[in-house]
């Protein structure tokens, strides 16, 4: 039986800026489409069939620390124990391979709040989404809750907090929110944009602006800022006056998309008046912590995705477009492919249909795509 390693290893790796050398043994057009990334990892492609005759081809370095990835850890296992017997020394397989590196949850401090408390960012590596945690005084609120919320609950368990507002941004259209479940569970507060939630099947709180939400005894605030474009209900949040956190509207290096309803013609222009007018007014100091990041370097000092928003209106090219038409062209051309089942995942979100477990994984598989393409 070859070692093996978690993905909390690879995350931890991954944020600490270390080295990893990692063997991907998925077909090409698998490796192509979605891959770990981050940091200085470095992924070799070589796909399982071609290793059934031996591992004498690979041009690694037998003494070389590797981890071997597949989809779902059986084909790695293999290879890595055909690669213990080929003389290689440190091999380890990533167990359950690509389906458990997409649904890790890495929390990253943010910083301190006003009046004690802390903000979070968790991390989803494998999948790019990003979900914000926010403590004081013994309550807690979630914003742009991810699928997976035992990670939430057993966190606020180590902070001895309970978990009191479950917020999403917008409705979602490439990962399945947890903010409802989790609501359920922990008898907490789901809050929803109500113009994103006009076709969904149950009860929600709405956003509203003007309308903050209080976390703890040290007025930890929330001012909702009704902010349209990637969907028509998108909203952002500012907390203590330090942290702007966008959503799917503005990320450190692109902007959202609004055509995962299909309104790519009739949003685009709400998008630019978000990002050119409303963005514009707010401080420069405030740092812009978004819903999702599309590139690994996007990833920063301790795995933090954010950036100051005077500086992004410096650096961000999403940004910079003076000519109305040219960002309308931009925002509608520049289009990557649409998320994996993102029009089955809006009707989860919606509440309209209800997949089983392993179905919602399916649905997740692949990259984020929420950004426009530069």
């Amino acid at each position: 039986m070859s070692k093996s390693v978690t993905t909390k290893d690879i995350a931890r790796k991954i944020i600490a800026n270390e080295e990893l050398l990692i063997l991907d043994v998925r077909n090409t057009d698998e490796y192509d489409n979605w891959k770990i990334e981050g940091g200085k990892i470095r992924v070799i492609n070589e796909p399982y069939f071609n290793l059934l005759d031996g591992v004498d081809s690979l041009e690694i370095d037998k003494d070389n620390e590797i981890v071997v990835v597949c989809a779902k850890g059986g084909s790695s296992q293999m290879v890595a124990e055909m690669m213990e017997e080929a003389g290689f020394t440190k091999v380890y397989n990533l167990e359950g391979g690509m389906k458990a590196w997409s649904e890790h949850l890495e929390p990253v401090k943010i910083g301190d709040l006003n009046g004690g408390g802390a903000l979070y960012q968790f991390v989803r590596l494998g999948k790019g989404c990003l979900s914000y945690f926010i403590e004081s005084n013994g309550e807690a609120a979630i914003i742009d809750t991810a699928r997976m919320i035992d990670a939430y609950e057993t966190f606020a368990v180590d902070k001895g907090v309970e978990i009191k507002h479950l917020i999403d941004t917008h409705l979602h259209a490439d990962h399945i929110s947890g903010g409802r479940a989790l609501a359920e569970k922990v008898g907490g507060t789901y809050h929803l944009p109500p113009k994103d939630a006009t076709e969904v099947t149950f009860d929600y709180t709405a956003l509203e602006e003007g309308k903050d939400i209080t976390v703890g005894n040290t007025k930890v605030v929330v001012h909702p800022i009704y902010s349209p474009g990637h969907t028509i209900g998108s909203t952002s949040f500012i907390i203590d006056e330090k942290y702007l956190l966008t959503g799917d509207i503005l990320f450190v290096k692109s902007i959202g998309r609004p055509d995962l309803a299909g309104k790519a013609e009739d949003w685009v222009g709400d998008l630019r008046h978000t990002l050119y007018n409303k963005y514009k007014e707010l401080s420069d100091e405030l740092l812009v912590l978004p819903a999702h990041y599309s590139f690994a370097e996007e990833l920063g000092e301790g795995g933090k995705v954010a950036a100051k928003l005077g500086d992004l209106y410096k650096k961000n090219e999403g940004l910079n477009v003076e000519d109305e038409s040219e960002f309308r062209r931009m925002v509608t051309e520049n289009l990557p492919p649409q998320p994996n089942a993102y029009q089955e995942i809006r009707q989860t979100n919606m509440g309209k249909i209800k997949p089983e477990v392993e179905e919602q994984k399916e649905m997740e598989s692949g990259p984020n795509r929420c950004a426009v393409e530069g």
